[in-house]
């Protein structure tokens, strides 16, 4: 899950910053992504808002999640591998967890859970026999102990 936190540093969107890591049986990082632009598009070109009247000139058309790039971003197959993602997904994103093969997803924070989405989510994951749990991260002291 470390390594999903921080690749969510890397996403420039100012609201909800999301990282996913795949790894693999053998527990070997296989995957890693971020939200973000599709390749080729300017972070500064297109927009980061949300909430415009216009739906143009918000970010929903155009950001790629994190779970997607992270499929995309594989070097081996899927199959049978667990996906560590700072945010639940997104149906449209299960249907492509679901279809690479991935079995388990972990994650941290569920602020959509009762949209339709997240329970759209569920419902597929339960179908397709993807487990799916949420930890609370450990707050870490770098350079002493936790007391």
């Amino acid at each position: 899950m470390g390594v999903a936190l921080l690749s969510s540093y890397r996403s420039k969107d100012p609201n909800t910053k999301v990282g996913a890591c795949i790894v693999n049986e053998d527990k070997r990082i296989i995957g890693i992504g971020y939200n973000g632009f599709p390749q080729g598009c300017s972070d500064e070109e297109f927009p980061w808002e949300k909430g415009n009247p216009n739906e143009l000139d918000n970010k929903y058309p155009y950001v790629v999640h994190a779970e997607p790039n992270a499929i995309l971003n594989s070097t081996s197959s899927l199959k049978n591998a667990t996906m560590y993602v700072t945010l639940f997904p997104c149906n449209e994103c299960a249907k492509l967890i679901i279809q690479s093969g991935i079995k388990r997803v972990v994650y941290i924070e569920d602020k959509y859970h009762h949209t339709c989405s997240n329970e759209a989510s569920r419902r597929m994951f339960d179908a397709a026999g993807v487990k799916y749990e949420q930890i609370k991260p450990i707050s870490i002291k770098f350079g002493g102990y936790n007391d």
